[in-house]
């Protein structure tokens, strides 16, 4: 993957790197006992500092700001390319304690299975900065992530929360009903990173005993969570929304002209606090296509703020499927469909159609042996859901397109289904 990145790495001398794509890089350290060519090994950094040096760490030190960039964290690439969002140490010490008090993490010792990455703020802000703030014992299964090594390191290591992103809880519930273990020590969790089907969450809590479990709301560029339930609020609530609004933020949605909507009423979600990012690295006009003057964050989610003050998404604004005139989102069609007991997994979107503009596409992984079709699924839909809801195409796929950090890429979804559908674009 580095040599992707830095084609010109192999033929470097260790902190001189002069990569086209990446000007700025000059230094690469490694973890591995292997001295790979034009890198640092780890051990050897850490072994080659001495007392010397705390003169300078002292000077750098008096220097920093608490609210400077400590961080250029790379969004998911969900829609396109990755862009680097600057994160300063007060946004991310401040989000991780905040993740953990509505937890109520202090209350008792945690045994956290981090089942996410650690390149991605999920698990580097809400994981190990959240463990080491609560000194909680952080346990991680596998180098890459492995449902079962997850189902049987809860087991094994008698872990009480569990994080993950729907999929990866789709494929924890798989791995457990394939092979039942012992999840009475868990009681808690995490689900975040993508939308969170409500029939999801409820089997999480029942089947995995996490009774306690919670969905989280944030993205990268607000450090990240900004929306999180409350131990105490019911299931219900708990699997139909995405909490309440983070301490120390504001939170508005937004019509189409800027105006805040009244509650219950959908629009933009905006998001202003410490949390905000401080920009785009080197890419200011991206910047202030989200970051207004007056540091609200168009997070781009039409979503409803309820009279209760807790949030619900309906959907990314940019995914909105118009079939004919009707507006329809697909996180609410995926919801549908996920209560169908041979779905696993379900995709929706739009592809283009000469005659309604846009048609409804919804891709689908199956349970193990289902024998589910596009015929009974779509004669199961009727009745159930709006006519121009259901979708016109459904294809069976083992695998979907995801980000190193497993979200879903339904750009490269739909141009996957325009060409094998022979679709004219």
């Amino acid at each position: 993957m580095l040599c992707e990145l830095a084609p010109e790495l192999p033929n470097t001398t260790k902190g001189e790197l002069k990569s086209e794509q990446l000007p700025y890089l000059k230094n690469i350290i490694v973890i591995s006992d292997n001295h790979n060519a034009g890198t640092h090994r780890f051990k050897d950094v850490c072994e080659a500092g001495d007392s010397s040096h705390m003169k300078d760490v002292e000077e750098l030190s008096s220097k920093i700001q608490f609210d400077e960039t400590c961080n250029i964290q790379f969004t998911s690439g969900t829609t396109g390319v990755p862009k680097g969002t600057m994160l300063s140490h007060h946004m991310l010490v401040n989000n991780a304690y905040g993740i953990g008090s509505r937890s109520e993490y202090a209350k008792q010792p945690h045994r956290i299975c981090l089942t996410v990455p650690l390149y991605h703020c999920f698990g580097c802000v809400a994981g190990t900065l959240n463990c080491a703030h609560y000194g909680a014992t952080c346990v991680m299964p596998s180098i890459g992530y492995d449902p079962d090594a997850s189902v049987q390191a809860i087991q094994d290591e008698r872990i009480t929360s569990c994080y993950g992103t729907p999929t990866m809880f789709v494929d924890i519930l798989n791995a457990q009903r394939t092979k039942p273990r012992d999840m009475s020590s868990l009681s808690t969790g995490y689900m975040a990173g993508a939308p969170c089907p409500k029939e999801l969450v409820l089997a999480v809590m029942s089947e995995l005993n996490m009774k306690d479990f919670l969905v989280m709301y944030g993205m990268t560029e607000t450090s990240p969570v900004t929306f999180e339930c409350f131990i105490s609020d019911s299931p219900s609530v708990r699997s139909s929304t995405i909490g309440y609004p983070s301490d120390h933020i504001e939170v508005k949605i937004v019509d189409e002209e800027g105006r805040i909507t009244r509650a219950g009423e959908s629009g933009e979600l905006l998001i202003r606090g410490y949390c905000n990012f401080l920009g785009y690295w080197d890419e200011p006009e991206k910047t202030k296509e989200v970051l207004q003057q007056d540091r609200w964050f168009r997070t781009g989610d039409l979503a409803v703020i309820r009279p209760d003050g807790y949030g619900q998404i309906i959907g990314r604004i940019k995914d909105m499927i118009i079939r004919g005139g009707e507006n329809l989102f697909p996180a609410e069609v995926e919801n549908f469909l996920m209560g169908h007991p041979e779905v696993l997994e379900a995709q929706v979107f739009g592809v283009p159609d000469q005659r309604l503009g846009e048609e409804v596409v919804a891709w689908i992984r199956k349970s193990d042996h289902s024998s589910l079709t596009e015929e009974t699924l779509k004669k199961w839909c009727k009745g159930k859901i709006a006519h121009f809801k259901i979708p016109r195409y459904i294809m069976f796929k083992e695998e979907f397109p995801r980000t190193v950090t497993g979200k879903i890429q339904k750009f490269q979804m739909r141009k996957v289904t325009i060409e094998e559908l022979s679709l004219k674009s």
